[in-house]
């Protein structure tokens, strides 16, 4: 049974940065893709970044593209996301999730129906 532990949550100030890291376990496919969701109250989780195994097909939602980057650790089996210049915007509950590398684009996020496994989530609170 796969597992996604994310971490690195937290607070920071309009253009502070933070990183948060998953690190996943129990996955039956050795190439796969990590994603990045975001969620804020009320509205409709987003993909935010996906990156798959060894480092490739990485994609970025575009109001992220530049401030966000998403790298892979094959052997730790686990992905960060290095966010700089957070905008109050960013705030938002972010989870991490793993799909099938057979899914993987370059373009866009994958449906939430390809998405095998989602972690329970960390918050992200940027503050103006």
């Amino acid at each position: 049974q796969v597992q996604l532990v994310e971490s690195g949550g937290g607070s920071a100030p309009d253009g502070g940065s933070l990183r948060l890291s998953c690190t996943f376990s129990g996955y039956k496919y050795s190439s796969n893709c990590i994603g990045w969701l975001r969620q804020v109250a009320g509205k409709e989780r987003e993909g935010v970044a996906a990156i798959c195994t060894d480092g490739s097909a990485t994609v970025y939602l575009a109001s992220v593209k530049g401030r966000f980057t998403t790298v892979r650790d094959g052997a730790k089996n686990s992905a960060d996301l290095q966010m700089t210049r957070l905008q109050p915007e960013d705030t938002a509950m972010y989870y991490c999730a793993i799909y099938p590398w057979a899914w993987h684009s370059d373009r866009n996020f994958p449906p939430s129906e390809y998405l095998d496994a989602v972690g329970q989530g960390t918050q992200v609170t940027v503050s103006s």
